[in-house]
């Protein structure tokens, strides 16, 4: 007896007990019998079931997935991609009618009504888009809520990595958080968790907002500056993860935002999880209390033979390496220095001398401080 003879007895008694559609009654054997379209196993096990009869696990729902492949199909039109992957909220009850049968006829081993709808819904859309299912990483998701007739997509975030040059002070490299969600995400900021867009993390998220659309975006900082330092050479290096893109791929590399510009703009897989490594190369402007001479500037070569010593508000002890030194005065009581720092080197504090060891004031025995510092580089390891 092949094995098909052997589902009917059991395909019957449900017919005649429950009654069931084509999709439900063939999802419960085509695994079993190793066949693809539980409608047409369906069809072939319904036949002696009257047409109008409604089914008892669904209540016909497969009759109405039109309706909510129209819904995919307008919740994506303005999205680029290639994959998806779809997922459903269905009503308990329809899994408990499920569960019921399941139970009762002891079918182990078979697809979840939930499944079954998803996989449908699948197909379907991916025959109407030519979009490819992907259900271990796909770039948008649908959520379909059969109970409310919704559906929502989630599209994966985009990584970019790139470089800023800052050329006017007063421009902080860091947005202040939407007051009203604090960064999450709400309708005062229009879901960006930013309200403003006057900092450097603020332009280039509009940017990219408007370039791509997307509702929030997570900075990883190399480094950082003061809100009056600038930041020239090559630029800083950052990244930046969109979440919720329309678009997933953008083109331009350079681009001019007036005072700050972004070179090497390019899609990365993601950003860096352990900190990156990065020499700065600075200029700082420093002011004495009291007249400094060329001869006293010279004490300063002192700095690439030593570790600077960099103690935090807890009292952590680490070690910063200044690799080379060049001044030149520019009044009695004003010099510049420039040097070239390994990364998260607190320039203010070097030269107060504040919880760091050896500082400038102590080197020239003369109090300093610092009037500005800008970047003239930054060099990744």
């Amino acid at each position: 007896m092949s094995n098909y003879q052997t589902v009917i007895p059991i395909a019957n008694e449900i017919v005649k007990k429950f009654g069931l559609c084509d999709y439900c009654m063939g999802r419960l054997f085509s695994k079993q019998l190793g066949l693809s379209s539980n409608r047409l196993l369906g069809k072939k096990l319904n036949k002696n079931q009257a047409s109008s009869v409604k089914c008892y696990i669904c209540k016909n729902l497969f009759d109405n997935l039109k309706h909510f492949l129209n819904l995919m199909i307008e919740a994506s039109s303005n999205y680029s991609y290639l994959t998806f992957s779809v997922g459903a909220m269905i009503k308990p009850s329809i899994v408990d009618r499920d569960d019921h049968i399941r139970s009762q006829y002891k079918l182990r081993g078979i697809d979840s009504i939930k499944t079954d709808i998803t996989k449908e819904l699948g197909r379907s859309f991916s025959k109407k888009t030519h979009k490819i299912v992907d259900h271990l990483d796909s770039e948008i998701t649908f959520t379909i809520n059969l109970k409310d007739e919704m559906c929502q997509l989630r599209s994966k975030s985009v990584t970019f990595s790139g470089r800023y040059v800052k050329t006017l002070r007063g421009l902080p490299q860091k947005q202040k958080s939407c007051e009203n969600c604090f960064g999450k995400g709400c309708r005062t900021c229009s879901f960006h968790g930013i309200s403003e867009f006057d900092s450097v993390e603020g332009m280039i998220s509009k940017f990219l907002f408007t370039a791509i659309g997307g509702t929030t975006a997570k900075f990883t900082w190399i480094g950082g500056e003061d809100k009056s330092s600038l930041v020239l050479g090559t630029g800083r290096p950052f990244f930046v993860k969109i979440q919720n893109p329309f678009k997933r791929n953008l083109k331009l590399s350079e681009v001019d935002l007036d005072s700050l510009k972004l070179h090497h703009l390019n899609l990365v897989n993601e950003s860096p999880k352990k900190p990156v490594k990065f020499n700065s190369s600075i200029s700082v402007r420093i002011s004495a209390e009291s007249e400094v001479h060329t001869i006293d500037l010279k004490k300063l070569d002192v700095l690439p033979n030593n570790p600077v010593i960099v103690y935090d508000n807890s009292g952590k002890r680490s070690e910063k390496k200044v690799f080379d030194v060049e001044y030149h005065q520019n009044s009695k009581n004003v010099f510049t220095l420039v040097m070239k720092a390994e990364g998260g080197l607190p320039v203010k504090k070097l030269v107060t001398g504040d919880d760091v060891v050896p500082g400038i004031s102590k080197i020239l025995n003369v109090r300093c401080t610092c009037q500005e510092f800008d970047f003239l580089d930054v060099e990744v390891w």
